[in-house]
C-alpha cells in the first residue's frame, strides 16, 4: 500500500518547482535579451511547444529561419537554420555544449560513453575512438555488412517463395527486419559478438525488444515527455513506478549486462593471443579487428601512453553508445531509402541497373564507393529523410551569434547578430537546413538524386562532415561512425535492390521527435513501421 508521504512528496515537489519556474519565467520575460524575436504562441506553461515540435517546418514558413518557441516549463529555445549561426555553434563546442535534456536521458540509458560524455571527457574519448572508425577499419568491416545483408536477402527470398502469388509480391514490414540486421552488424563488426537477431525471427531478441519498447512503441513519445519532466525535477527519478522508468532501466540493464560480458571475454582472448603486447595494426589479417578489439589492444599495449587509452569503465560505456547509434540510425536511414525508392520507380530502376553491372555479390568498400548513382541516391536520401531531425546545444556562457542574413524584428529593427545569454538552448534543425529552399532551390523538398550532378553554390556554407549535409552533424561532435553507417547502408541497398523490387503498401509519414522513423499515417497508434510490397526481381 502506498503511504501518504509517498503520494505527497512528488506532488509537493511538482508544486514547489512549478511556483519557482513561474516566478523565474516572469522575471526572465522582462530581462530576456531575445524578447524581440517572435515565434509560435505557447499553449501550455508546463509543456510549452514541446508536443508540437513536428510543426517546426510550418513555423519556419511563417516566421522565417530564426524564431523562438517554448520548451518544457516555458524555457525559451532559439530555432535557427541560418548556416553562419550554425557554423559558429558547431565550431565552438566549449561554449555550445550538448543540451541537458537529451544528455540526461542518454547518460541514464547509455552511461558515460561518447554519446553522453561532457566536454573534457568527450574530447578525450573522441581522440582515442577516432582511430577505430578510420577508412582502413571500415574497409575491413565491409565483409560483415555484406554477409548480414545477404542473410536478410535470403530470409526475404524464402518468405516470398512461400507466399508470393502471381508475381504480385508480399507485404513485408521491412522496418523491424532492418533493425535486426543492423543489430547483428554492430554486434559482429563492433564487438565480435553474435546477437543472431535475424535468426531470432518473430521470437525477437531481448536487446532489440528493449530498444523497441524505448523508442518505437505507441507510448514511447509519452514516456519521453515524462523523462523530460524528470530531468527538470530530478527527485522524480527516485520514484520506481514513474511512467516509463522501468523501460529505461530494462534497456540499460540489457545493454550493460552484454557490454560487461563482451569486454571481459574480448580482453581475455586478446591477452591469450598476446595481441596487446604486439600492438597489432588493423591490417593484420590474423588479428581481431572489430571496433572493441582495436581499442582493447591499444589499452593493453605497453607501447601506447596512458593518455591515449580508455579505462575499462569507459570502454564498457562505449558499447551501449555504439549499439544505440549503430543499430537505430542506420536502420532508419536504410528504411527511408527503401521508402523513397518505392515511390520513385525510375530511380529504383536506374539504381538497380547500375548495381547489376557488378559481377560479384560480395563487393568491397571500394567497389561500393565506385558506384556513382548509389552514392547520389544515398546523398539524396540523407538530405530529404535525415534520420536525426535536429540537435540542441546550450550556451555555457554569454556569446554573440553571427548571422548570414540580418534578422528584422516585428518593430522593423535590423539585427546583424544575436546576443546569446548563458543557458540559452539553441535548436539546430538539421532536416530544415538540408531542405531549405533558399539553399537548395524551389524543388528542395523533392527527392531528386540527379540534383547532385550540379548542386547550388549556396550549399558550400553548410557546416558539414559529409556531402554538404548536416545529417551527421558537424564540428567536434559530428557522428564518429558516419563512414561505418554509409558503407553499411550501401551494402544493404546493393544486396536488396539486386534481389527485390519495392512498391509502397501504405501512406507513410514521420514519427516525430529527434529520431525520425517511418509510420503508417492511418495507423500512428501502432508506432514505427514501414510496410512495403516486396517482389522477387526477375531480370
Amino acid at each position: 500500500m502506498i503511504s501518504t508521504s509517498e503520494i505527497l512528496l512528488p506532488i509537493t515537489a511538482v508544486i514547489s518547482y512549478g511556483l519557482y519556474q513561474l516566478a523565474h519565467l516572469l522575471y526572465s520575460k522582462l530581462t530576456y535579451p531575445l524578447r524581440y524575436i517572435i515565434g509560435p504562441k505557447s499553449p501550455s506553461i508546463v509543456f510549452g511547444n514541446v508536443k508540437d515540435l513536428a510543426l517546426t517546418p510550418k513555423w519556419r514558413d511563417e516566421y522565417g529561419p530564426i524564431f523562438r518557441f517554448a520548451g518544457l516549463f516555458s524555457v525559451p529555445r532559439l530555432y535557427t537554420s541560418d548556416v553562419k549561426a550554425l557554423s559558429h555553434v558547431v565550431a565552438n563546442f566549449a561554449i555550445y555544449q550538448r543540451a541537458p535534456m537529451g544528455q540526461d536521458f542518454r547518460r541514464r540509458v547509455l552511461g558515460n560513453g561518447i554519446l553522453s560524455a561532457t566536454f573534457e571527457d568527450h574530447k578525450h574519448q573522441r581522440q582515442i575512438l577516432d582511430r577505430a572508425f578510420g577508412v582502413g577499419q571500415v574497409r575491413l568491416m565491409t565483409q560483415v555488412f555484406v554477409d548480414k545483408a545477404v542473410r536478410l536477402r535470403d530470409i526475404w527470398a524464402s518468405q516470398l517463395a512461400q507466399e508470393e502469388k502471381n508475381g504480385n509480391g508480399t507485404r513485408i514490414d521491412v522496418f523491424p527486419w532492418l533493425r535486426r540486421v543492423t543489430l547483428d552488424v554492430i554486434g559482429e563488426a563492433g564487438f565480435g559478438y553474435h546477437f543472431n537477431a535475424l535468426d531470432a525471427g518473430v521470437e525477437g531478441n531481448a536487446l532489440n525488444d528493449a530498444f523497441t519498447e524505448l523508442l518505437h512503441t505507441p507510448q514511447a513519445k509519452r514516456f519521453a515527455m515524462f523523462r523530460l519532466i524528470q530531468m527538470y525535477i530530478p527527485i522524480l527519478k527516485l520514484i520506481p513506478s514513474f511512467p516509463g522508468q522501468k523501460i529505461v532501466e530494462d534497456a540499460r540493464k540489457q545493454m550493460f549486462a552484454i557490454a560487461n560480458g563482451i569486454v571481459t571475454e574480448s580482453k581475455s582472448a586478446i591477452i591469450q593471443a598476446g595481441e596487446g603486447e604486439k600492438a597489432l595494426g588493423i591490417d593484420d589479417i590474423n588479428s581481431k579487428n572489430d571496433l572493441l578489439s582495436v581499442l582493447l589492444k591499444a589499452n593493453l599495449s605497453t607501447n601506447i601512453p596512458e593518455s591515449q587509452r580508455l579505462s575499462d569503465e569507459d570502454l564498457v560505456a562505449q558499447i551501449p553508445a555504439f549499439l544505440a547509434a549503430g543499430h537505430e540510425t542506420t536502420s532508419h536511414a536504410t528504411s527511408w531509402a527503401l521508402h523513397a525508392l518505392s515511390l520513385n520507380h525510375a530511380v529504383q530502376h536506374k539504381l538497380r541497373e547500375e548495381l547489376l553491372t557488378m559481377s560479384t555479390d560480395n563487393p568491397s568498400m571500394d567497389q561500393l564507393n565506385a558506384l556513382p548513382y548509389l552514392e547520389v541516391v544515398l546523398r539524396e536520401v540523407m538530405r530529404v529523410y535525415a534520420p536525426v531531425w535536429y540537435l540542441e546545444r546550450i550556451a555555457m556562457q554569454d556569446d554573440v551569434l553571427p548571422l548570414s542574413k540580418p534578422y528584422i524584428d516585428k518593430a522593423g529593427k535590423t539585427h546583424e547578430t544575436l546576443p546569446i545569454p548563458k543557458g540559452q538552448i539553441i535548436h539546430m534543425p538539421l532536416a530544415a537546413v538540408n531542405t531549405a529552399k533558399e539553399i537548395w532551390g524551389n524543388d528542395a523538398e523533392e527527392f531528386k538524386p540527379e540534383r547532385w550532378e550540379n548542386i547550388p553554390s549556396a550549399t558550400s556554407g553548410i557546416p558539414t562532415v559529409w556531402a554538404n549535409l548536416m545529417s551527421f552533424g558537424a564540428g567536434t561532435t559530428n557522428c564518429i561512425g558516419f563512414r561505418f553507417a554509409l558503407t553499411e547502408t550501401k551494402a544493404l541497398l546493393f544486396t536488396l535492390l539486386r534481389a527485390f523490387e519495392f512498391e509502397p503498401a501504405a501512406s507513410i509519414g514521420q514519427s516525430g521527435g529527434a529520431l525520425q522513423g517511418p509510420v503508417v499515417l492511418s495507423e500512428r497508434e501502432k508506432g514505427t513501421q514501414l510496410p512495403l510490397i516486396v517482389k522477387l526481381y526477375n531480370a
